[in-house]
Order: C-alpha cells, then structure tokens, then sequence
C-alpha cells in the first residue's frame, strides 16, 4: 500500500512538472512569436496610412490581415493551453449584449460584402439592456461563427439573432445564433465539430484552410460561463451555431471606460489635440519594436524619449518629467518588472503611469506587471487603437 501511495505521489509530481514546463515552453514561444508580429502589423499599419497608390494599398492591406488571422492562430492555440491548464480567468464587466452584435458587424461587413454577402441582425426586444461577463470572450466567439459564415459561404445573408430565456430575476441565459445560407453540414459530420483541430471533413480543410480551434474554444467558453454550443445545418441549405451563456443581469451599468470627446475623429488625433507635445518616455529593447512604437506615439502629437533597458530608464525618469512611461518586460540589464519596483522607489514617481507594452501576454504575466507597481498591460503585437484608448485614459487621468 505504501509502494502504491509512493507511486501515485511521484505520478502526480512528474504530470505537474510536465504542465509547468508545457507552462513555459508556450510562454517563451509566445513572447518570441509575438515580438516579430509586432513588427510585421505595426510596419504595416504605418506604411498603410502613408499609401497613396491604390494597389499598395491593397496589398497592405492583405498583409494586414493575414497578420492578423496568423495572430488569431497563436492566440487560439495559447487559449486552448490555458484552459486545459485551468488558468484561463473570465472578467466581469457590465456590457451590452447589443452592442457586442454592433462592434461584430463593424469589423466583419467589409469582408463580408466583398463576397457579395450581406450581414442582417435580429435582436430580441425583451433581450436585457446590460449583463455583467466577460465581453470580450463573448465577442471572441461571435466573431468566430460569423467569420466561419462568411468563409464557408457564397451568397444570400448572414443572420446574427440576440436573445435571452430562463430570467430569474436575478440571471438570464443569453443567447447567441449565427445563420448563414452556406455549404452546410452532413449529420454525421456535425458530431466532429467543436473537438480540437476538426472540420466536418478532410476536402473542407483543404478547400478553405483552419483548424477548427475556434469551435472548441467557443465551446470551453460557454461551458465556463454555465452554458453550451449547437449547431443545426443541411448541407447545400445552411448551418445555424448557436452558444449559450448564463449571466448576471445589471440594473445601473457602470461603463468601464468612457468614451473619449470628439472619438467620432481618429483616436491618435484626438489625444494630439487634447494632450499634444506631453512627453513621454518608451523603454524598448527590440529596435524595430521601439521604431513602430515611436512612430505611433508620434502620430499621436506626443514628444518621445527612448531607452533600451530598464537600468537607462529609471535614470532618465529620475532626471526628468514625464506623462507617463511605456514599458518592456523582458530586456537586458534591468527588466521591466524591476526597472518599475525601482521608479517607484525614487521620491515623487509613486503616482507616474507606467504601462507594460509587452509581448508576454499571459494572464500571470499581466498579474506580475501589476503587482511590481505599473497601472496597465498593453499586449503585443500591438493593436493601434487599444494602445490609443490605453494612452488616452491615462493621460487625461494625469491632466
């Protein structure tokens, strides 16, 4: 009996060494992956708002977003790594459900009109005006029916219907369905889908690419939120997928972030005029890194100063004043982390924003940044706008 007990310990112990050095060998490869990404998209991205000729244009375009559906993959694949680890959190926000449907049809009507497909939503009148969840999970999934939708069709319109049962007073179970007029799918093909790395079939794979990781993320987030996912098709008629989640209902919602004054204008020439010429320091390793960053705090108005590691940027902020700073994690010398214990330390830069912009983009990486003093995480490869939003609310926090 004791042999057995022994045996069992050292079972346990081997398969938890294994996660956490399945733990670390994803967290490595993320950092090394997204630090390259975020050159290619930021390059990108500043090339594209000085094209002229239509076909660069174009071209960039297309670079853009295979950047970006290349993104989403190892995106899926840290997502599917965290919550078999069980280390996936779920926020609660208050959020409107009808407002995840609007932000889904803004960035997908472009690509679903250029193949002549139209977009059609249908929310339920007694649908709640406010939840409280994780929204962006939520609009994770929704995004990934629709944009499954429009790959996999070829005409007629793409309905996304809103609704919600089982109101208890207190929780409702919100409902989410995306109908398309597509290939379909075969009953017996259907069984195989929201498994890891399945379509319906080996021709669909070839035929329109994807790992089908999105389905079974859409499914372990539903069941995390105490709900489910379905689908119903006909092949050569459709397919409807639907998810399923349950959700406390908020009586007085408190926005998370305001929305900035004049943000109807590009967000980068909003905080030019409204905090033009405030300087701000960027701690940067990577030189290509450091020059996409540069450049778009530039295009935001704002002065720049730059260091390579953190030992250089505790002096500079020591010397200096600043908005606020921007922060690597990983670099040589001194790193982000430490660099921040010690920028808090020096007299007067208790209250100094300092925000992570990092490619260490798991939850306890975001969790360490916080706890060594910073205020914010900004995740690469980096996304314009959220680094916008993020510059904005910071910097009228310090006005």
């Amino acid at each position: 009996m004791t042999s057995r007990t022994a045996e069992l310990a050292e079972a346990k112990e081997d398969a938890e060494a294994a996660s956490r050095a399945k733990s670390t060998f994803l967290a490595n490869m993320s950092h090394e992956i997204r630090t390259p990404m975020n050159a290619v998209l930021g390059l990108a991205h500043l090339l594209l708002k000085d094209a002229r000729e239509p076909k660069a244009q174009e071209q960039l375009g297309k670079l853009l977003d295979s950047g970006k559906h290349l993104l989403n993959i190892i995106n899926n694949i840290l997502d599917i790594s965290k919550i078999e680890a069980g280390k996936l959190t779920l926020e609660a926000v208050e959020f409107s459900p009808a407002q995840i449907v609007d932000r889904a049809f803004s960035m997908l009507s472009e690509r679903a009109a250029s193949k002549g497909l139209q977009l059609v939503k249908e929310i339920d009148p007694a649908l709640p005006g406010w939840l409280s969840g994780d929204a962006l999970r939520l609009e994770q999934s929704l995004l990934n029916y629709i944009g499954n939708a429009i790959k996999f069709s070829e005409h007629g319109r793409i309905t996304v219907r809103a609704s919600a049962s089982e109101d208890d007073g207190q929780t409702v179970l919100l409902r989410f369905e995306v109908a398309d007029q597509g290939i379909g799918i075969a009953p017996e093909e259907c069984a195989k889908l929201f498994h890891a790395f399945s379509q319906a079939d080996d021709s669909t794979t070839r035929r329109f690419g994807g790992s089908g990781l999105g389905l079974v993320i859409s499914r372990q987030l539903a069941q995390l939120m105490g709900g489910a996912v379905g689908v119903h098709s006909e092949p050569g008629v459709g397919s409807t997928f639907w998810f399923t989640v349950r959700l406390p209902k908020v009586t007085k919602p408190v926005l998370s972030q305001a929305r900035p004054e004049g943000a109807q204008s590009m967000p980068e020439d909003v905080i030019a005029q409204r905090f033009g010429g405030s300087r701000v320091l960027l701690v940067e390793d990577d030189p290509i890194s450091r020059e996409v960053a540069e450049e778009l705090l530039s295009l935001a108005g704002l002065s720049v100063d730059t260091a390579a590691d953190g030992q250089a940027a505790v002096a500079l902020v020591r010397d200096n004043d600043y908005a606020l700073v921007l922060m690597d994690m990983q670099m040589p010398v001194m790193g982000g982390l430490d660099a921040t214990r010690a920028i808090r330390r020096l007299p007067g830069k208790f209250a100094l924003p300092i925000l992570a912009m990092t490619a260490n983009a798991f939850e306890e990486d975001r969790n360490a940044c916080l706890a060594a003093g910073m205020n914010d995480h900004i995740g690469k490869p980096v996304d314009p706008d959220v680094l916008f939003a993020t510059l904005f609310k910071w910097l009228e926090r310090g006005a």
